[in-house]
């Protein structure tokens, strides 16, 4: 096993988040110790904030973590996340509608498209947030970083908890500050702009920590990642072709092309942006570096993405939604093969979510060298 310290990155995605559970249980089947820890730092955001919490959760027993993960997403229905009953979905419309209409007469325009209040109850009654500390203290665990976007400031807060030797950190629109990690922060990361509420936490508004998240490698290294998995929610490599389309893009298409640039764009700059630094480093000897007293250094980072196209997953399993969010979601166009970027965000039922575990865990096993090279397995 590696001896540097090696960071996990989660990325945000919505249901799409499940993808990382299969590929968690593949690293758990590789490794010659499963109940060891792997990741000294964990950092996530929006749903992937919630994986990586978890984990750090479970620290002091990798393996019992990823059977928690396992049995939360195999089991994942949309009532657990937000609430999908026609009563409520009736409320939630009704209050868009009359704000649309006659918006001038209220003086309280409702907060967002769906109630996650039964999410916040689900991961209160399955996360002791208090092993996070004993897993610190133990050795089991460097440090856990939550990003967030407040709404007020406009800055990228990555949220951690760690050694006490960690400095917080304040760049360009990003900030690290040192906290004990909560239900609130989680709450906050994986608030989907529109759909989930923002969330109060100290002194500002967050909402969906994969906003305005311009460099989210950067959370990993300032914690001082000297190795860095990535697992997105994205695709490896996208086609070099436009398609041709003469139908103008439905309402699902737009919001899900809007969320797309929220959750993945950033990761790809940056991840490209790593690699040009790392290849510019490799051509300067180490003895100069220290002598010019350059700050940087190289950083190995491996990168896992689904191998195939999630929206189309998405589309392929739409019909097990509940039937209120079926409508509604009909009626932005986003019960077909065009409309599921959109659905893949909000698609919390087995039939999905037992499918991206799937593919993790086959995306992961079909790079097994790799991925064995990459955390030093023999």
């Amino acid at each position: 096993m590696t001896a540097k310290r090696t960071a996990l990155i989660l990325t945000g995605g919505g249901a799409r988040a499940g993808y990382q559970v299969g590929v968690l249980k593949a690293v758990r089947e590789l490794l010659p110790e499963p109940h060891r820890n792997p990741f000294l730092i964990l950092c996530g955001t929006s749903a992937g904030a919630i994986n990586a919490a978890s984990m750090a959760v479970w620290a002091e027993d990798f393996s019992a973590g990823v059977d928690h993960l396992l049995r939360v997403w195999e089991n994942f229905n949309a009532r657990h996340v937000y609430r999908a009953d026609p009563l409520s979905m009736g409320i939630s419309a009704a209050r868009w509608v009359s704000t649309l209409a006659i918006g001038w007469l209220t003086r309280h325009s409702p907060r967002s498209l769906l109630d996650n209040s039964p999410l916040r109850q689900l991961l209160a009654e399955s996360l002791d947030f208090g092993r996070i500390t004993k897993a610190i203290d133990s050795g089991a665990l460097h440090s856990v970083c939550i990003t967030c976007s407040g709404y007020t400031s406009g800055q990228s807060v990555s949220f951690f908890e760690g050694r006490a030797e960690i400095e917080p950190w304040r760049r360009s629109q990003r900030v690290g500050a040192p906290t004990k990690i909560s239900l609130d922060h989680l709450m906050a990361s994986s608030a989907i702009p529109f759909l989930f509420p923002a969330v109060h936490v100290n002194r500002e508004w967050f909402g969906d920590g994969s906003m305005r998240q311009v460099a989210p490698i950067s959370p990993a290294i300032h914690l001082g990642a000297e190795k860095i998995l990535v697992v997105g929610a994205g695709r490896r490599a996208e086609e070099n072709t436009r398609p041709r389309s003469g139908i103008y893009p439905s309402l699902a298409q737009i919001a899900g092309h809007a969320l797309s640039s929220i959750f993945l764009d950033s990761m790809s700059v940056d991840l490209e942006r790593m690699n040009r630094i790392n290849k510019t480093l490799s051509l300067m000897p180490e003895e100069i570096r220290r002598e010019k007293g350059f700050s940087l250094r190289p950083i190995e980072v491996l990168n896992i993405d689904p191998s195939q196209r999630l929206d189309h997953l998405a589309a392929r399993h739409a019909k097990a939604l509940p039937w209120p969010v079926r409508t509604m979601l009909r009626g932005f166009g986003a019960m077909n093969r065009h409309g599921g970027a959109l659905t893949s965000y909000l698609l919390f039922e087995p039939a999905y979510t037992k499918t991206l575990i799937e593919l993790g865990y086959a995306d992961t096993l079909a790079r097994r060298e790799e991925v064995q090279r990459f955390l030093e397995i023999d």
